[in-house]
């Protein structure tokens, strides 16, 4: 598969994020689109590598979200773990835009 729609910019805050099932080759992926402090746009895995949560319900700190059940932090641009309780790290995915269209391949995980 290639890049495909996975939301438009404005569904996500500065500061927010957004929840998003893609499809890839080997099934369902479960995103979560995140808009940093500065603006920019993330696609990270939503499924937090230490509690199995959905980090769309985190809370984004600069260029990173919080896992809400123990307080992993996962940086936006790596997906390490910024501190325990997680030790490893979550995919993140290249994400493109074309004008309001955000585009997310999650077959090309970075």
């Amino acid at each position: 598969m290639t890049a495909q729609l996975a939301c438009y910019a404005s569904d996500v805050p500065v500061g927010g994020t957004l929840r998003v099932e893609l499809e890839a080759e080997s099934g369902v992926v479960e995103v979560a689109m995140v808009r940093d402090e500065d603006g920019e746009l993330h696609a990270i895995s939503d499924i937090c590598s230490h509690g199995a949560v959905s980090l769309a319900d985190g809370e984004v700190e600069g260029c990173t979200v919080e896992c809400w059940l123990h307080g992993s932090r996962f940086d936006l641009r790596t997906g390490k773990p910024t501190g325990p309780p997680a030790v490893t790290p979550v995919p993140v995915y290249p994400v493109t835009t074309d004008g309001e269209r955000v585009l997310v391949d999650v077959d090309a995980p970075l």
